[in-house]
């Protein structure tokens, strides 16, 4: 069986980090070829190289044979690269047809003109799914049929490769079996599939090999039938067992802070947890587990059924109401959702409190300064001036000032949606050193993260969460077990 495609020394560099650390591994023609590995793995920006969407720092790629080279996901589709994203790429009020066939026009003088080639891909979607009526509109099917809708396109328009990225996120069980059965048709079209998913029982139920990455390296490439298990592939994904410098928290009292209930919504299923004062509290899980949806549900950003109760009280939050309340949010985007970028340091840190630098209504100047620069130095924000854009500062100096922010506002509970991605290990040292400090001086603190050393660092209690599902509550002590961990939040049985 020869390889359709080959990755040599493949490196992929951004400033301060990494990505892609000098990997090279092969794939088969004709197979389900699973690409696996914890969050920040590397997965992504490997994938993001194939296609076209990244350049890579060094390293080669070879697609049948010959060099590959991708300059954006058009001339990746054009050379034998598809890709089906978690985002389909699916305009609602267009036809099937009109889907089919959108970026492939043919014009004559201006003109649309019909093409004969639109009979295959036709065909081949009445092979895969009779139902699709071809003239209906994209908008009255299911994310499963949309899903097929793309196959068909990307293998008619004889790719050799389909990418595949964490397709069944949004399916019920019913079709994801459905999805399934296709997937494995696509070898009798030639077309090899590459197959991203957290969920480990979909790889040993699909997958021909496996790739796994950890830290940006390639761990290992394997037949799926010689891997040992769901715990051989955890093993290999999470390396050592985890242990990191996590201090026993003296601060936490018997006063519970938050109280949830039992809340849903088109993600959560019937949640419940609580935060006791001065504690840290963990959050983890893997993409599509729920915990950014959970932060904005109980910061009021999103609509649910339950009960939140906050300091004893039934609360209905909205994120004005939070605020007043004395609960701040860390948002997952920070430079979209957490900061004014346009504006200088000084602007940003008051704003969540404008009453604070502006007692009888009109802005104090004075107070303002006086704020920004107290601020800088308790985080140690490094600039040269409180009058810097917050766009050119660091990564981590930006997430600094998001904080400063929400201290500001007097917040008496802090919640954190991945606060140390994307930013340097620093940095990372920094917001940690300033979340226990929080924690002394008796404030509540919640953590969501994907990052697992994290979690496991900082955070005196862990709720795992799967699939929008809270598995299971763990106390961090000696006895903690990062593998039974992760068994947890790719989908396995707690036992």
């Amino acid at each position: 069986m020869d390889n359709v495609l080959e990755i040599k020394n493949l490196v992929k560099v951004f400033p301060g980090i990494r990505a892609v650390d000098d990997v090279s591994f092969e794939i088969k023609r004709n197979t389900i070829h699973c690409l696996v590995g914890e969050n920040g793995a590397g997965k992504s920006t490997l994938i993001k190289i194939l296609t076209g969407a990244y350049a890579k720092t060094s390293g080669t790629i070879l697609l049948n044979g010959k060099e590959y080279h991708a300059r954006n996901t058009n001339e990746a589709r054009e050379l034998g690269v598809s890709t089906l994203f978690q985002e389909l790429n699916i305009v609602d009020q267009l036809s099937v047809v009109e889907n089919l066939t959108l970026g492939k026009e043919k014009t004559r003088f201006g003109f649309f003109v019909k093409d004969d080639s639109i009979k295959k891909t036709l065909q081949l979607l009445e092979t895969l799914e009779p139902s699709i009526y071809p003239k209906h509109k994209t908008s009255t099917f299911s994310v499963a049929k949309k899903q097929i809708i793309e196959i068909a396109k990307a293998v008619a328009s004889d790719s050799d490769i389909l990418i595949m990225d964490e397709p069944t996120a949004a399916l019920s069980e019913g079709e994801i079996q459905r999805l399934f059965r296709i997937i494995k048709s696509l070898k009798d079209n030639n077309v090899t599939v590459i197959y991203i998913s957290h969920r480990l029982d979909e790889i040993f139920e699909l997958g021909d090999y496996v790739t796994v990455m950890r830290d940006g390296k390639h761990i290992a490439t394997k037949p799926i039938s010689e891997v040992q298990g769901r715990g051989e592939l955890i093993k290999m994904m999470v390396g050592k067992a985890i242990r990191e410098e996590y201090v026993p928290n003296e601060n936490v009292s018997d006063e519970t802070i938050l109280k949830v209930e039992n809340i849903s919504n088109h993600k959560l299923k019937n949640v419940s947890c609580e935060v006791k004062r001065g504690e840290v509290v963990g959050f983890y899980g893997l993409i599509g587990g729920g915990k950014t949806e959970l932060a904005r549900a109980i910061y009021g950003a999103d609509h649910y059924r339950g009960s939140i109760y906050y300091k004893g009280e039934l609360i209905r939050p909205s994120p004005a109401k939070s605020i007043d309340m004395g609960v701040a949010l860390v948002p997952e985007e920070r430079r979209t959702q957490g900061v004014f970028t346009l504006l200088t340091i000084k602007y940003n840190i008051p704003v969540m409190r404008m009453s604070g630098v502006a007692p009888k209504g009109i802005i104090s100047r004075i107070k303002e300064k006086a704020v920004a620069n107290k601020y800088v130095e308790d985080l140690n924000i490094s600039t040269n001036t409180i009058e810097k854009d917050v766009a050119l500062l660091s990564g981590g100096n930006q997430q600094k000032v998001v904080i400063a922010k929400c201290l500001f506002s007097e917040a008496d509970m802090l919640m954190l949606d991945e606060p140390t991605r994307g930013i340097d290990v620093g940095a990372k040292s920094e917001i940690y050193a300033i979340i226990r400090q929080l924690s002394k001086e008796g404030k509540s603190i919640m953590i969501f993260s994907s990052e697992l050393p994290e979690i496991i660092s900082i955070c005196d209690r862990i709720y795992l969460l799967y699939d929008g599902a809270m598995k299971a509550e763990i106390k961090n002590d000696e006895t903690l077990d990062s593998e039974h961990i992760f068994h947890i939040v790719t989908g396995g049985d707690e036992e």
